[in-house]
């Protein structure tokens, strides 16, 4: 029995000194999205293109009146910054995360975080935008925690 401990203690050792040698590089390990079979092109509106702005707009519109029974809208965007461009790397959907300040009906100006994402529009065929607007997210820490910390990268 005790060769046996000992050939098997040996082959531990072994692989344990072979795992580096084994293992790839990080950059064999990423496959561009772009380079799938079915590949993205990460051609997405910016944070400032008016299609984008439209699409929270109307979003915005639609749920508070659906699930709110509100008629709030959203008056205007300033302050538009790109936050992040695909934050976890290359083999992710492409997604660009912005932030801005809109100017809501009720005259208040809060804070949004918004992301526009590749393949998340109708039925994958284009792009989506998902957001999350501060002081709006009525604590439902379900969808995007509490002060819209998910809808940050």
């Amino acid at each position: 029995m005790r060769p046996v401990f000992h050939g098997f203690a040996l082959g531990l050792a072994l692989l344990a000194l072979a795992q580096p040698a084994l293992a790839r590089s990080a950059r064999e390990d990423i496959e561009p999205a772009e380079e799938r079979i079915f590949p993205f092109d990460a051609q997405i509106p910016g944070c400032q293109d008016p299609s984008v702005l439209e699409r929270v707009s109307t979003n915005f519109a639609e749920k508070e009146a659906k699930f709110w029974n509100s008629s709030m809208t959203i008056l205007s965007f300033d302050t538009i910054e790109r936050t992040a461009w695909r934050p976890w790397g290359l083999d992710t959907y492409p997604r660009r995360f912005c932030t801005a300040t809109v100017t809501t009906s009720d005259g208040v100006r809060r804070k949004v975080d918004y992301s526009v994402r590749e393949s998340l529009g109708i039925i994958g065929a284009t792009w989506g935008v998902e957001f999350c607007i501060h002081g709006l997210d009525r604590d439902l820490s379900y969808a995007y925690a509490t002060a819209c910390r998910m809808a940050r990268p």
